[in-house]
């Protein structure tokens, strides 16, 4: 009997010893990204009865099953989705407000503004050369402001797309390391520390792969992920030991595509599905600011060709170029602009022609489209914050449920310190309560 009291209580021990590591262990890593807390699994020694009472329950102590590693896999899954849903409402709308910051920036549409309005002071006296000349600043402040917002936007598809460079680049490498992973992964034991390391490091992949790119995972029994890029049934990332290169391709536009393994790759969620959405709008905005320059041009130019300029002679273009990157003023002599009609002598005040001209602005109003326009990205903006904001707080709650499974709480583990300590301590006692019996069975005592 003493003798099997001394081995249950060495058991007791050897079990209250572990858990107090474990707990350790959750306490040096509760700053450590991606660790999961452990916890032992504990079982009882079988065994046989108690001589002679075979029937009698087992009484053989305790051993350490495995030590477990607390991750749910579910709630893993709603953060890499939830979060790669964030992180793709974050980056488009970065790239939108950095697309209307270009524009509103820009002053094109007080330019436009000041135009129409230097034309109509000019109509009354066209042969003010102070007026004209007020014209021909408000021109060249007009094209240089329609530069400024097309360079602008330019570079806010360099930067989105040098972000989205990077995030390939990034996500080539995790692939590489989720690879190296799951060979590491196949050679571990079952339950071992180094395995329950491996699976930290793999889910910890997983999530910044998510970041990049919405993911589908599945899971072998030795802890291998196999993960697909786009949607369950998209083209494979990670397969065991292998992983395929995740391509990107820029299109004339600016605009992004992707492919991996050559194979048409769209993808829901991430930042490079955010890139994307805001070089798709980017594009849109600089196609429409490119036709309001291109009718601000021809408007005046073919005003322009309709009459004659202050010496009589035919009026020439006032603007040249394309697009609002092309746009240049073709004159500077205020004595160009042909403000009368064709027929009238040099020096005439009949406004005719500049009436004309702005009759033809009026027309194609491009005050108002580029108010319009302003306001489009402003309001894509609004409403993208406001999806952006629910969508951090679902992503966040998700983050939260995780962490409160899978996380280290140090009030937790200092409870856990206490109960194992007991527990050692009591075991100690039961050793030495058999130690004393077998002194006394055999007459030490």
């Amino acid at each position: 009997m003493a003798s099997d009291l001394l081995s249950i209580a060495l058991s007791g021990a050897r079990a209250a010893r572990t858990g107090l590591d474990v707990t350790a262990h959750n306490i040096a890593n509760a700053g450590t990204d991606g660790y999961v807390r452990r916890s032992i699994s504990l079982s009882e020694v079988s065994g046989s009865g108690i001589s002679g009472r075979g029937q009698d329950i087992s009484l053989s102590g305790v051993r350490l099953s495995s030590i477990v590693r607390n991750a749910d896999l579910f709630r893993q899954a709603e953060v890499r989705r939830t979060g790669a849903d964030a992180a793709r409402a974050g980056a488009e709308v970065r790239g939108l407000e950095n697309i209307a910051a270009a524009v509103e920036q820009s002053r094109v549409y007080p330019a436009m503004v000041d135009f129409e309005g230097a034309l109509q002071r000019l109509a009354s006296d066209p042969t003010d050369a102070s007026l004209r000349s007020g014209v021909i600043e408000a021109a060249r402040t007009l094209s240089g402001t329609f530069n400024i917002a097309a360079e602008g936007l330019e570079g806010v598809a360099d930067g989105l797309q040098f972000e989205a460079t990077a995030g390939v680049t990034q996500v080539n490498t995790l692939a590489g390391e989720l690879a190296r992973v799951n060979l590491r992964l196949a050679r571990a034991s079952d339950a071992s520390s180094d395995q329950s390391t491996l699976l930290d490091q793999r889910d910890s992949l997983l999530e910044q792969v998510s970041k990049f790119g919405t993911v589908s995972t599945s899971f072998a029994t030795d802890g291998q992920v196999t993960v697909r890029m786009g949607s369950g049934t998209g083209p494979l990332l990670v397969d065991g030991g292998t992983s395929n290169p995740l391509s990107m391709a820029i299109s004339g536009t600016d605009t992004l595509s992707f492919t991996l393994a050559g194979s048409p790759l769209a993808l829901p969620g991430g930042s490079l599905a955010g890139q994307a959405l805001s070089l798709d709008k980017l594009a849109t905005v600089r196609s429409d600011l490119n036709d309001l320059a291109d009718s601000v041009r021809d408007a005046v130019n073919g005003a322009q060709g309709s009459g004659v300029a202050l010496d009589g002679s035919t009026g020439t273009p006032l603007f040249t170029g394309s697009g609002a990157a092309g746009m240049t003023l073709a004159f500077s002599n205020g004595a160009l602009i042909a403000t009368a009609p064709v027929g009238a002598p040099a020096g005439s005040r009949d406004p005719g022609n500049l009436d004309a001209l702005r009759s033809a602005l009026a027309t194609s109003d491009p005050a108002g489209a580029l108010d319009a326009l302003i306001f489009d990205i402003s309001s894509t903006v609004s409403s993208r914050r406001v999806t952006q904001g629910a969508i951090d707080t679902i992503a966040g709650n998700a983050r939260v449920a995780l962490e409160a499974q899978a996380g280290v709480d140090l009030d937790e583990e200092a409870v856990n310190l206490v109960r194992f300590q007991q527990a050692f301590q009591a075991s100690s006692k039961a050793m030495q309560a058999a130690s004393t019996i077998f002194d006394t069975l055999l007459g030490l005592r």
